[in-house]
């Protein structure tokens, strides 16, 4: 729609593809009227609704321009805005403005004012408010999508209950699936229970230097029986697989110390035969001598024989260091038998550390597992079975001035922005039951 001021008084107005001729009066009636209808598109029990906090406002300013011969939109002024906690709303050039028990219309009315007092207009601008959203509902409680629901003018509790989803029902397949999942969890997590006080008794065994292993006791009956006997059964071979690697080898080592200690006595031996060789040639030596200072012998034999007793002398001590090697070997060999032991210890010592703390954690889950079936099984025989009547009971809180409070709510009840509505369901009582 478009609008022009003609020489003879007379306004033309452009609607639809024609064109109208009509009073001034007439015109600012219409344009105004049109720019609130068009602008605000919100019902008359929105409009006179109080505007809560978290309410989404847009303001908008129009005024009349007797230079152009048209309504201008002040869109620097306008804009979408949101009443605050403390009841308030911010705006260009006036600043706060308390919302109080405002409703809409008031709200624009005293924009108008404002603007008018601080810009120093002949007239108000024409000022609409607009509520784009109102404060959500909250639902909380026994219903199946708690949350928060845009709220709506007119909604009751009912239709609120019936946009969270309605009644919660853990259905029975539901509770059962859970029952089944806690039960195959305790046996799962008493499985591996016996597996670990298995382990440790077995690592106890071999701490100790036992030759059989302390089980613990199970019942003769029942699903663990079988269990226990495949892992007990698991864990002596484990056992003796241990044992007879460990004396493997601890023999190994002696006999290599054996071994060790022979090739030193043959050593021994050869150093004996050496010596006799050494001394045999020495004597021989010492005769040649004399018999090469007499002239008698050749000085070659005496050469011959210096060098068979070097040679005699020479391979004494490469026995002398075998011997010596040899004793080393046995040393570490002895060390190595010694520490073999020990080496065992430490390692099953610090298994059954970590196989205990394993335990413990074990325990711990099989007592959290417990005590949830047992929750489990108690909400059950509380909460009442599908199909079975339920009372319902509704409380509202709603905050005005600051101050929250409850509200005793039915299914009729409307509902305000900003509500919180909490919905209980209780199974209810029946006459035997009350007279208890």
């Amino acid at each position: 729609m478009g609008a022009r001021f003609q020489p003879d008084g007379r306004w033309s107005i452009l609607m639809g593809g024609s064109r109208l001729f009509a009073s001034s009066q007439f015109v600012r009636l219409l344009v105004a009227g049109t720019a609130f209808c068009a602008i605000s598109g919100i019902s008359l029990t929105q409009a006179a609704a109080q505007l809560a906090p978290q309410t989404k406002l847009r303001l908008t300013v129009v005024k009349w321009n007797p230079t152009e011969g048209e309504y201008q939109r002040w869109d620097a002024l306008g804009g979408e805005f949101a009443v605050t906690s403390e009841g308030t709303i911010v705006l260009p050039v006036i600043g706060a403005v308390a919302v109080g028990e405002l409703n809409s219309s008031d709200l624009a009315d005293a924009i108008a004012t404002r603007l008018q007092d601080q810009i120093g207009l002949v007239r108000k601008p024409d000022t609409t408010v607009e509520i784009v959203e109102f404060p959500p509902v909250y639902v909380v409680g026994d219903v199946n999508a708690p949350g928060q629901y845009q709220f709506r003018s007119g909604m009751t509790v009912l239709q609120t209950l019936a946009l969270a989803g309605g009644e919660y029902r853990d259905a029975e397949g539901t509770k059962s699936q859970e029952q089944i999942r806690l039960i195959s969890e305790l046996q799962s997590t008493d499985n591996e229970i016996l597996r670990s006080q298995s382990k440790i008794a077995r690592l106890e065994a071999e701490l100790t230097g036992a030759s059989t292993i302390a089980f613990p006791p199970v019942p003769a009956t029942g699903p663990l029986a079988k269990l226990a006997a495949q892992v007990y059964a698991k864990e002596k071979i484990i056992f003796k697989a241990r044992a007879n690697g460990l004396e493997r080898q601890a023999k190994s080592l002696s006999e290599l110390r054996d071994l060790l200690s022979a090739e030193i006595d043959v050593l021994n031996e050869k150093i004996k035969a050496a010596d006799l060789g050494i001394a045999s040639g020495e004597k021989e030596l010492a005769g040649v001598k004399t018999l090469v200072e007499k002239g008698i012998a050749i000085a070659s034999r005496q050469s011959d024989l210096e060098r068979l007793l070097a040679g005699f002398r020479a391979d004494r001590l490469d026995q002398v260091t075998a011997v010596m090697r040899a004793r080393q070997s046995i040393t570490e060999a002895t060390r190595s038998l010694e520490g073999l032991r020990d080496q065992f210890q430490t390692d099953v010592a610090a298994e059954l550390q970590r196989e205990e703390a394993s335990l413990d954690q074990l325990r711990f889950k099989r007592d959290m597992a417990q005590k949830l079936l047992l929750e489990t099984l108690a909400s059950q025989s509380t909460a009442g079975l599908p199909g079975e009547d339920r009372t319902v009971e509704f409380t509202i809180t709603r905050k005005k001035a600051g101050d929250a409070s409850e509200i005793e709510a039915d299914e009729a009840t409307v509902l305000l922005p900003g509500d919180v509505l909490k919905v209980s369901f209780l199974p209810s009582q029946k006459p035997e039951d009350i007279g208890q």
